[in-house]
Order: C-alpha cells, then sequence, then structure tokens
C-alpha cells in the first residue's frame, strides 16, 4: 500500500503532506478532537480497508451525510481512496437525499451515529447504512448494517484517473448536473491554490464554509493538508466566537462568502484589544459569492489583512481566478488573476474576444472536469473545444483581471434588451443604507420580463413592512437614486426591502429562486 507513484497522483498523498507529529485537523470546543498526521493516515487508512472489507470497490460511489467535523473529513478521504466520495447536504429532506443518493448511484452511506435519520430513512434498505464515529481512545469504528467485513489489507491505492468527488451543480437549472472529478482534478486544484497563497505548514486554516461542498473541501482542508498545515474546523459557524478562535489557534487564514464576511464585521464582537489580538492573520480569501468593493474594503479594515477575492466553481474542482497576495495589486471588484488555468473571454459563436470586451468567461487546465456524467446535451452546451463555458459573463481587462458581470442565464430580457442585473446591484449597493441588493427578472405580459430587486437595509434602518418615516429609506427612494444612474430600462419597477437575501447552502445567490417568491408586477 506504498506505491509512491500513484500515491502522489491522488488525495491519498495528503496524508504525507506534513510531519508525522504535526496537527493537520483541530475540532475545537467540548468534545473537541486533534489528529495529527500520523493520526490522520492512521484513520484513514483503516476506514479505507474497512470499506474494502465491505466490498466497496473502484466503481462504486459512497454518500457522506456530516456535518463538519473531524469524521466527515476522514470518512472523504478514506471513500475516494477506495472508490468515491459523494458528500451530501446534512439539512436536505428524505425526498432530496433520496434523489441525490439514486443520482449518483451510491452503494453505501455513512452517517455519524445520531442526527443522521432522515438520511438513513431516504436509504430504505436499499443502501448498506454506515455508522462512523470516533470511539474513546479517538479511534474511528464503523458499523454497518450489514454486519461482516474484514479490514482488507490489500486496497488498492487509486490512481489519478479514478473519480475521487462527484458532486452536484448548484446552478439555476430544474435537475442538478452531475460533476465527477478525478483524483487529478483534484490535486491540480490543490496545488494552485497552495501555490497562490503560499501555504506553508505553519499555516493554520479557519474552515468556515462546509466540507459537503468544494469552497470548504478544496480551499480549506485539503489544500492546507496539501501544505502541511493544520486545518481548523468549528461544527458550525458563530460570528461571536470568531475572534477566540483567530487567537486560541492562531490562525492565518480563512475563506468564506461574503455573507459570512458580513457577519463577522457587522455582528461578531469588535475586535479585541491587545498586541496578539488576530496579528496571526496573514490573508482573507472570499470565493462563491461576489465580494463589494465597499464589503470589501471594510473587511480589510476590520481584519488588518489583505483580503483576496477568488472564484471557483464546482467543475473545476472549486479554484479558477484570485486576487493576489501583496505586493501583488488587488483590485476591488475583480476576481483577480488565472490560477493554474487558461482563461478566455468568448462571444456566443465561441470565438475569443480581446481584453476589454464582455462575453462568457471560459477555461481549461488540469482542474477541470471531463464533463457531466451521462449528460450529452449539458456538455454539449458547456465545452466549445477544450474551452469549458462557465455561463459567467465577465471582462478581461489588458492585465489579465476578471471582473464578472454577472451570469448569462441570470440576464434579464426586457422587451429585447439584455440588462446585466449585477450592474444593478453595483448601484444599490452605493446607496449609504443599502447593505445588500439583488436584482433579478420577473415575468412582464408586455415587456416578456421586467426588473425588480430585494434589498436589505443596514441596520437602524426601517424594518421591511415597517412604515416609512420622513428622512427614512423605502422603495421610492431606491428607485430615483436608481433612476439617476441607469438608463430607464434598466430601473427596478419593484424593490422589496427583506430582511435578508435567500442563498444555498454554499452561499451563493440564485436570481430565479429569489425572483420565483415575489409576484410579478
Amino acid at each position: 500500500m506504498r506505491d509512491a507513484g500513484p500515491e502522489r497522483a491522488s488525495v491519498v498523498s495528503l496524508l504525507r503532506g506534513g510531519a508525522p507529529q504535526h496537527p493537520a485537523v483541530v475540532v475545537p470546543g467540548a468534545g473537541g478532537l486533534r489528529l495529527s498526521y500520523a493520526d490522520l493516515a492512521r484513520e484513514v487508512e483503516a476506514s479505507a480497508r474497512g470499506f474494502a472489507g465491505l466490498g466497496i470497490g473502484r466503481d462504486d460511489r459512497v454518500a457522506l451525510v456530516f456535518p463538519n467535523s473531524a469524521e466527515g473529513l476522514v470518512m472523504f478521504l478514506a471513500a475516494a481512496w477506495v472508490g468515491a466520495a459523494a458528500p451530501l447536504n446534512p439539512a436536505y429532506r428524505e425526498e432530496e437525499f433520496r434523489f441525490y443518493l439514486e443520482d449518483t448511484r451510491a452503494r453505501a452511506l455513512v452517517v455519524p451515529p445520531v442526527a443522521a435519520a432522515t438520511a438513513a430513512r431516504a436509504a430504505a434498505g436499499d443502501l448498506m447504512v454506515i455508522e462512523a464515529t470516533f470511539d474513546l481512545d479517538g479511534r474511528l469504528v464503523l458499523e454497518s448494517s450489514r454486519g461482516g467485513g474484514e479490514a482488507d489489507s490489500t486496497a488498492a491505492l487509486p490512481d489519478a484517473e479514478q473519480v475521487a468527488l462527484v458532486l452536484h451543480t448548484s446552478g439555476t437549472t430544474s435537475r442538478p448536473k452531475l460533476v465527477p472529478l478525478r483524483h487529478r482534478n483534484l490535486m491540480a486544484s490543490v496545488q494552485n491554490i497552495v501555490a497562490t497563497y503560499a501555504l506553508v505548514p505553519e499555516d493554520v486554516a479557519l474552515c468556515l464554509m462546509p466540507l459537503f461542498h468544494v469552497h470548504g473541501l478544496l480551499a480549506s482542508a485539503l489544500s492546507t493538508l496539501a501544505s502541511g498545515g493544520t486545518v481548523v474546523v468549528p461544527p458550525r459557524f458563530n460570528p461571536f466566537e470568531f475572534w477566540s478562535l483567530i487567537d486560541d489557534h492562531a490562525v492565518t487564514w480563512y475563506s468564506a462568502v461574503p455573507t459570512i464576511h458580513q457577519l463577522v464585521v457587522s455582528r461578531g464582537r469588535d475586535r479585541p484589544s491587545g498586541a496578539a489580538a488576530g496579528r496571526s492573520l496573514r490573508f482573507v480569501r472570499s470565493c462563491s459569492s461576489a465580494l463589494s468593493p465597499d464589503l470589501g474594503r471594510s473587511l480589510e479594515e476590520h481584519m488588518g489583512a489583505p483580503v483576496l477575492d477568488a472564484y471557483g466553481m464546482t467543475e473545476a474542482a472549486h479554484q479558477m481566478a484570485s486576487n493576489p497576495l501583496p505586493p501583488g495589486e488587488r483590485v476591488l471588484g475583480s476576481v483577480g488573476l488565472a490560477t493554474g488555468v487558461e482563461m478566455a473571454i468568448l462571444d456566443e459563436e465561441g470565438k475569443e474576444l480581446p481584453s476589454g470586451a464582455t462575453g462568457e468567461v471560459a477555461v481549461r487546465g488540469p482542474n477541470v472536469m471531463d464533463g457531466y456524467e451521462a449528460n450529452p446535451r449539458a456538455n454539449a452546451e458547456a465545452f466549445t473545444g477544450a474551452w469549458f463555458r462557465t455561463g459567467d459573463q465577465g471582462v478581461l481587462d489588458p492585465r489579465g483581471y476578471l471582473t464578472l458581470v454577472g451570469r448569462i442565464k441570470e440576464l434579464i430580457n426586457r422587451g429585447g434588451e439584455k440588462i446585466a442585473p449585477g450592474e444593478i446591484d453595483a448601484v444599490l449597493m452605493q446607496h449609504p443604507a443599502v447593505a445588500e441588493a439583488v436584482a433579478f427578472g420577473v415575468p412582464h405580459r408586455t415587456w416578456g420580463e421586467e426588473v425588480a430587486a430585494a434589498v436589505v437595509l443596514k441596520r437602524g434602518e426601517p424594518a421591511p413592512g415597517a412604515e416609512v418615516s420622513a428622512g427614512k429609506v423605502g422603495e421610492k427612494e431606491l428607485m430615483d437614486f436608481c433612476r439617476q444612474r441607469l438608463a430607464d430600462f434598466k430601473v427596478p419597477r419593484h424593490i422589496h426591502l427583506v430582511d435578508e437575501i435567500p442563498r444555498t447552502a454554499t452561499g451563493k445567490v440564485q436570481r430565479r429562486s429569489i425572483a420565483a417568491s415575489f409576484e410579478s408586477p
């Protein structure tokens, strides 16, 4: 089980990323856990042998339903060793679990002993259900609903072409597309991330994003292991505990969506005083949703560290671009420079456009998937030659910095005028009372679509639904504000004041889902 060639080409190599006694994974709090690289390697290898003993092999998918935890990370690495891991969101309902288990063709379902009854019911005897938990001696124990299975001492190492991870897209289509990512895709991605942020064994990452998606799994966890560093994995995000986690564990960086950054800035307690308070931070990463320039500036001031906006998606095993570390230039409003991929802007016919022109962002590189599983129509739409078309509108400046404009499928078509909702978001965000804004199209019997927006006001402004008193911001003032800055056909005809903007589990805004929750004008 020590064939160095295949190991280097797979996520199994991450188990040897750090010194044996160096901390690899730390779960803080009461009942927390600390695993060295030697501990992690031992538990992953034992679990991989356990899976193999239960008959799980290269072509099998293992569904995982775990909150952020050491168990979840060990199970991912073990499942990817013998077959392919299929992490699922623990918040799914039974019907959702049933769909994802069937669509991934899972052979087994692995859950913690408690809090996964819904997923286990969805399995309904069709799948092998395995419970995984650490015992009092710090050893991970697997218990199968079908019993049996001696640990297999000959579990074969995966090769670069083996599928390691299967995930569904979280896009706006009615049926999610299945993305198979091979070991070579994952390893290319984590190596790109390590290089982009100059990660070293002394780094400590705070994992605030869920491990059942690529942002938390690839950017925070696997990239840290690839660098030989330490990843701190709290079970859940609590803004009021943020600074104590930073200081207690000497965290050097973290990555999150703008929603979490906003909570840290607005709801977390003030940065503690003292020479050591938060001084370990060397950068903050933002990804998976648009970071407004205002929030970027506020976050950088609050953190006392550079904030690096990045660009990633499931189909590219996460990262495709990032603003660079100092002394490289950080460009507010841009997601930075291509990292480990070639990047181009394509027109509708698939021809490359010059810098400064707006079109569809396309990438190609070793981290990009080969194609959606069993979906030739989606693949025909997504690929132009070797270029993967992201579905995002963007523009590259002459230096190669990418600015995203919006999702092509989310363009608002008002009487033939194509409107990028991101442009309207940006104008609304310029209003001093606006904390968040999302524009979207809603059906209109004359124009086909009309422009609307959902807005979250900053604290101190009137609550949604409350009567707007003199001097307070309401729908009319915001519409007038837009009218002064946008062509009339782009001005929202209705602005909904809301408490929060709905998001997916990964922090993404789905404009069409938001639009569906409001009546047509």
